[in-house]
């Protein structure tokens, strides 16, 4: 996006995230709930909103969004109210939605995020319990397919405040939110399921006005690049409007992520044109402080306290975050941290030594983790849950580095070796002979042995050719099958060739 855009007008976004809640039965009715089942065999008569069929609210609903209320910092209302949503399309065979309206579960709470390497929080304005509707399917001519499978399955919706201010802060919040349900384990939150979608409000107001423009809401968009482009485009498509004397006109937009823009869908609507009214066949929700103090008791360590320890440790920012988003990838960090450890400095009460050890440590396997063995499965398709290589053969591999008892090299080989095989890579070590020569004794005849097989190049050397010291170096360390220490093969050959 070019930057005098932005130099003119000010994006003003509001997010709108609906989350499948992780439960084994729909809302408000027994049907299961399962992902590519045959369309329309997961259904029943609450679902298709027969005469005589009464909605039951699903507990473990209630109890999954409490959670995710606890852990944004959201009040809790005690006693909240389901309503009746009510518009007339195909997904919808009861002609309306049960979802809340002016009483809310939870009101307030943030997102926190980080964003261009700064931290910041993005304010919630309130999370609701509602129904999902069905799938619509539009074939290439003028018919469309309908399957109310999703039809009654729960979700959260996640209103935000208009904080967010950029199309790149925007995606940052969705994975925000996509990393914090998973670490609570009440959203699998796969998108390409469309178990969270995102409803992006987007207005543009002249730079240090304060005042809001008029808005456009973007529709059901199923990923964080998605996220990040329809705003772009809107933001860019605003702009035009704006800057050709026109005016923007408020509406809802589908984003068609293959073709990188968006259309028309309808005429925005208001609360008054969904005629809530309080559903009569639904008593008022009543949450009791027992429950609450209950689900608060079993919150798991949250993303951004995971982040904060993690680079109280030592880590870079951006290693942090990446072990951070995904709950397996620090978990697994987590427990190759812990068979790392420096038993031995903590075994002598050296405590400064061993936090001084701990941090070196924690970088050094955040380096092998995130760059060597989740470039692996990252390659594989493979998540950290099935790696071949264990947190505790990772760490092993690293003591091995970080201990000069094996080069970085042959590491990378064995690494290799061991994800292939889902051999102990320490086992592999030993089997194979691959401990490193730190003999000086045994690496100086070697490199006398170079050196004197290589005149020309030694004499260049001493006539100024500083680079050449690095040919002797590979030349050592091929002749020593990768094995010698090369600070030490260094420092030895660089006394050589300067007598």
């Amino acid at each position: 996006m070019s930057d005098d855009v932005l130099d003119r007008w000010e994006p003003v976004i509001g997010l709108e995230v609906h989350v499948q809640l992780a439960t084994a039965s729909k809302a408000f009715s027994s049907s299961a709930i399962a992902f590519g089942a045959p369309p329309n065999s997961l259904t029943d008569p609450v679902v298709l909103g027969l005469p005589g069929a009464l909605p039951v609210f699903n507990r473990r609903a209630l109890e999954h969004a409490v959670r995710l209320g606890l852990a944004v910092g959201a009040t809790i209302r005690r006693r909240s109210r389901f309503a009746r949503k009510h518009y007339f399309y195909p997904d919808s065979p009861k002609g309306y939605q049960i979802s809340q309206y002016d009483e809310p579960l939870c009101e307030g709470g943030a997102i926190e995020l980080v964003c261009g390497g700064q931290r910041r929080a993005v304010r919630l304005t309130r999370i609701h319990l509602e129904e999902d509707a069905g799938k619509n399917t539009h074939t290439a001519g003028t018919t469309s397919l309908v399957d109310l499978n999703r039809c009654g399955v729960p979700l959260v919706e996640v209103v935000s405040e208009p904080d967010v201010r950029s199309a790149e802060e925007a995606a940052e919040y969705m994975r925000a939110l996509h990393a914090l349900v998973r670490y609570l384990g009440i959203s699998e939150a796969d998108m390409e399921k469309g178990q969270m979608r995102c409803d992006a409000n987007v207005s543009l107001r002249p730079r240090g006005a304060t005042a809001y423009g008029t808005r456009a809401e973007l529709k059901n968009i199923n990923s964080f690049r998605f996220v990040q482009k329809a705003i772009e485009h809107e933001i860019l498509r605003q702009a035009r409007i704006l800057d050709g004397g026109g005016t923007v006109v408020q509406e809802t937009r589908l984003w068609d992520g293959a073709a990188g823009t968006s259309q028309s869908l309808r005429g925005k609507e208001e609360a008054l044109d969904y005629r809530y009214f309080p559903d009569p066949d639904l008593p008022v929700l009543v949450v009791d402080d027992a429950t609450i103090d209950g689900l608060r008791a079993g919150l798991p360590e949250l993303p951004m306290a995971r982040l904060d320890r993690l680079v109280a440790l030592g880590l870079a920012l951006d290693d942090a975050r990446t072990l951070m988003v995904d709950r397996d990838l620090g978990d697994y960090f987590d427990a190759a941290l812990q068979a790392r450890g420096d038993a031995a400095l903590q075994a002598r009460g050296d405590a400064a030594l061993a936090a001084r050890g701990d941090a070196a440590a924690a970088r050094s396997l955040a380096n092998w983790l995130v760059g060597d063995l989740l470039g692996a499965l990252n390659r594989d398709g493979r998540a950290v849950a099935d790696s071949p290589v264990t947190p505790a053969g990772l760490a092993a591999l690293v003591r091995l580095v970080d201990d000069d008892v094996i080069s970085g090299k042959i590491a990378k080989d064995v690494l290799a070796r061991a994800y292939a095989s889902g051999e102990a890579p320490d086992a592999i070590v030993e089997r194979e002979g691959l401990r490193q020569i730190t003999d000086a004794g045994a690496i100086e005849a070697l490199a006398r042995q170079i050196v004197e097989a290589n005149p020309k190049q030694a004499a260049q050397y001493r006539g100024g050719k500083d680079n050449l010291l690095g040919f002797f170096v590979g030349q050592l360390m091929k002749a020593s099958g990768g094995k010698a220490n090369p600070q030490l093969a260094s420092e030895l050959l660089r006394k050589l060739l300067a007598g």
